[in-house]
């Protein structure tokens, strides 16, 4: 499983971050825990498609984490979508999309399950699969809200390939079977023991989101022994005080569910915009529980470690801008990378070959016509856009504006 964080910023959106939500990936299929104002912009931009959500979780009804549900479904409506699609939730999310449609006089293509859970409950298992199931427990907010376990059912053990084949297997199909736990009889009327070649079953990776809520029991229930707990850090502990008053959690209690939990990494997010430095958090946090990350928008995380390839990030150079006349010195030019020689300004010469340098010079200040103003006023770098897209190159072939790929954190990835 690949977590993708979409937005982590709490109420208030700034330059840097956008507001709750999370994707999780997993064999071409996305499940999205909230979604935020621009959620499925952010989603473009990490390079998972929207196509590819199978279920969205709302955690409660504070405005940052559905403010793009309307949108996103939207959408899937002009992608002409016509499978099912699973939205839980808490009890008003159906009359809230449908009452939003039925303003604008929009008639879904696609069929929407909801899940609405009550305020009353304790433990539900909201979605169950063959592969996973995702509980949810009630939280210790200011109002009613819900965290989520996403958990991956035990895998089937590993065949020890050495011993079937001394036992008489061969075939692919005698493999499967083997492996999903039936016994397979030879054609000599043998049973192979599934039990004798399989090894014990393996148990599947875990992800936990707890977000908007003080310390409480269930924050720990849903965390426990996760591969990955995603967990709010709304504020420092300087304000503690304001995070018992607004139901919020501070970096260390982020911390002290994660060691109560046993989790493997704590990831944590939400943060209130009046952090720009999100590390002062991090450090607070890794004082009682070290193996603990920021989470950074659209940088995928691994819920297997041993799975993450290195990422290749694109190169940055800096423009530095000088006050004088001359222009500007880009440090990103071919010339000046390499350490060669700085390129100068030429004095401008003659168009005319039978004419000096010096009397051109003097001819032009010289000049009122409006012909020559307009020719110095569209020659240089100040010249028409339309003329550079359309000039030729050095074959006589027109040239065509380059086209732009936008670069996403997944282009690194072979299974995308």
């Amino acid at each position: 499983m690949i977590i993708v964080p979409l937005g982590v910023a709490s109420a208030t959106p700034t330059a840097t971050r956008h507001l709750s939500s999370v994707a999780l990936w997993r064999e071409g299929s996305v499940y999205l825990f909230d979604c935020g104002e621009n959620a499925q912009m952010r989603m473009l931009q990490a390079g998972l498609k929207r196509s590819q959500i199978e279920c969205i979780f709302i955690s409660h009804f504070d405005t940052d984490h559905y403010s793009g549900l309307i949108g996103l479904l939207s959408t899937l409506q002009l992608q002409r979508r016509d499978k099912k699609l699973t939205i839980v939730g808490p009890e008003g999310l159906q009359d809230f999309v449908e009452w939003n449609f039925d303003f604008a006089n929009i008639n879904l293509n696609y069929p929407i399950e909801f899940v609405e859970v009550s305020e009353d409950f304790e433990e539900e298992r909201v979605v169950d699969e063959d592969e996973f199931y995702v509980e949810a427990r009630p939280l210790n907010h200011s109002k009613f809200c819900m965290g989520f376990r996403f958990q991956e059912k035990d895998k089937p053990g590993k065949v020890d390939a050495d011993k079937a084949q001394a036992q008489g297997i061969s075939e692919d199909w005698q493999y499967k079977d083997l492996k999903a736990g039936k016994d397979v009889e030879l054609d000599d009327g043998t049973i192979v023991k599934s039990a004798d070649i399989v090894g014990h079953p393996r148990p599947g990776d875990s992800f936990a989101y707890i977000t908007d809520t003080k310390y409480c029991p269930n924050s720990v229930k849903l965390g426990m022994n996760t591969n990955v707990l995603f967990h709010e850090a709304t504020f420092s502990e300087s304000l503690s005080d304001k995070a018992e008053e607004t139901g919020h959690s501070t970096a260390k209690d982020a911390a002290r569910v994660a060691n109560e939990a046993k989790t493997k990494l704590l990831v944590i997010t939400h943060f209130s915009a009046r952090y720009t430095n999100e590390y002062v958090l991090l450090r607070e946090a890794r004082d009682d529980f070290f193996p603990t990350w920021v989470a950074t928008e659209l940088r995928p995380i691994f819920t297997d470690p041993a799975h993450e390839k290195g990422i290749i990030q694109p190169k940055v150079y800096l423009k530095e801008i000088n006050g004088n006349k001359g222009g500007s010195n880009d440090k990103s030019s071919n010339s000046n990378r390499g350490g060669g020689k700085k390129k100068r300004f030429r004095k401008r010469k003659s168009r005319s070959s039978s004419k000096s340098s010096k009397s051109y010079k003097k001819r032009s200040r010289s000049s009122n016509s409006s012909d020559s103003g307009k020719s110095r006023r569209t020659s240089g770098k100040y010249r028409n856009s339309r003329s550079d897209q359309s000039s030729n190159d050095d074959n006589g072939n027109q040239r065509k504006p380059k086209q732009i790929t936008p670069r996403t954190p997944f282009d690194d990835f072979n299974r995308f």
